[in-house]
């Protein structure tokens, strides 16, 4: 096979791009993960990711993907049989569900539009008339990968308190936490879920979990069998910075890469150039006449577009467009939106050159799958909003 000319362009909502620096991290040498110098390497990271789930509480990394961490969340803190308040608006929501389901808990399931996120008046009402308390755990998805929504997590809390209730409130942050605005303590979030390659910026293998005290006191007593995903086990020997298995050292080592980059733009930087970059991907869409998946711009997500494609066009058709003739790869619709939607990536390690590439990309296949638009519309208009919202003044003609 011939090798291609130039780079190859990942424009999926993870794993997104690595940044050299981290790279170069993971290609060091590999030391003993029982040493001095990996005690300290650990307790550097451990400590590290507090800041970016915006809590003082223990974070638990797994060798695992954010599913492992979805896992350890309900099998820690949660009893089979217990009563949990779920809902389901996309492939990554209906997952949870359907793991929930299969550890043996008892769903409260509210099925909602795709294209929608968490419904927090639903949610207030359940809570409400749920006067036994038997709801032990309410799951928000803060941002559904499939279809490119954002849920309002503290909306979430606020229903919690407005109905005086005590469950326990557990956030899917996988494609959000690093990228969108997330707090977990001042959210009230007990156990928040997620994954390395988002926006940590690494490949996957790393799964999150955030964990608050009254997590950690409702795992005292809860009853689910663990074993592998024992946060307790781990946090034992997380206070020396080791692990009570065998780590993934590299990725470790990366982290350590990831977590001053986020330490060094600022959480407040990285949010508001999400947004920034998301805005240009919404007005190409809005210039091809092209509509979001996301029913409304309250659920728009700042880390993945999930774009319709007019009747007739199969999306799949379009996402091996981009990669087959310019070296681009964009997400494919899953489930109920497959041959509905191609996704845009845009997170992590990302500029307005490389979101203008992957647009560039992406209006080609829809040119060549005989969607109907102006050849060049969609980056043109991305292009006039970067440049009106840039940080560095544009230079004026004499």
């Amino acid at each position: 096979m011939t090798e291609r000319l130039g780079r190859h362009f990942l424009q999926i909502p993870g794993p997104s791009p690595v940044p050299e620096r981290v790279r170069r991290a993971m290609e060091k040498p590999v030391i003993d993960h029982r040493s001095e110098e990996f005690g300290r390497l650990g307790s550097a990271v451990l400590e590290a990711c507090k800041a970016v789930f915006q809590t003082t509480g223990p974070v638990v990394i797994y060798p695992s993907s954010g599913t492992g961490a979805w896992e350890a969340a309900m099998t820690n803190v949660l009893s089979p049989g217990d009563r949990v308040l779920m809902s389901r608006f996309g492939q990554f929501s209906h997952l949870w569900v359907d793991m929930a389901e299969r550890l043996g808990f008892e769903v409260d399931l509210i099925d909602c539009e795709w294209g929608t996120g968490v419904p927090l008046d639903l949610y207030a009402e359940r809570l409400k008339a749920d006067k036994a308390h038997r709801i032990k755990a309410v799951f928000c998805t803060q941002n559904e990968t499939a279809t490119g929504v954002t849920s309002d997590v503290a909306g979430c809390r606020a229903a919690l308190d407005a109905a005086n209730h005590p469950a326990l409130l557990f956030v899917d942050g996988v494609s959000s936490i690093g990228s969108i605005d997330f707090r977990q303590e001042e959210w009230g979030v007990d156990c928040a879920v997620s994954g390395s390659q988002k926006g940590f910026m690494l490949p996957a293998g790393l799964g999150f979990l955030s964990v608050s005290k009254k997590a950690l006191v409702a795992s005292r007593t809860a009853t689910h069998r663990r074993c592998f995903f024992s946060f307790e086990d781990m946090i034992r020997a997380n206070d020396a910075g080791y692990f009570p298995y065998t780590p993934a050292t590299q990725l470790l080592r990366g982290l350590r890469a990831s977590l001053d980059l986020i330490a060094e733009e600022g959480l407040e930087t990285i949010f508001a150039r999400h947004h920034r970059l998301a805005e240009g991907v919404r007005k190409a869409v809005d210039a091809w006449g092209l509509k979001l998946c996301s029913k409304a711009p309250k659920w728009h997500s700042d880390t993945v577009s999930a774009i319709l494609v007019p009747d007739g066009i199969d999306s799949g058709d379009v996402v091996k467009r981009a990669y087959g003739a310019y070296q681009t790869s964009l997400g494919g619709g899953l489930n109920k939106v497959m041959g509905k939607v191609f996704r845009i990536g845009h997170l992590g390690w990302l500029n307005e050159v490389m979101v203008l590439a992957s647009l560039s990309a992406a209006e080609m296949a829809l040119l060549d799958c005989g969607v109907r638009l102006a050849p060049g519309s969609g980056v043109a208009a991305a292009i006039e909003h970067f440049r009106r919202t840039a940080d560095v003044p544009v230079a004026k003609a004499a």
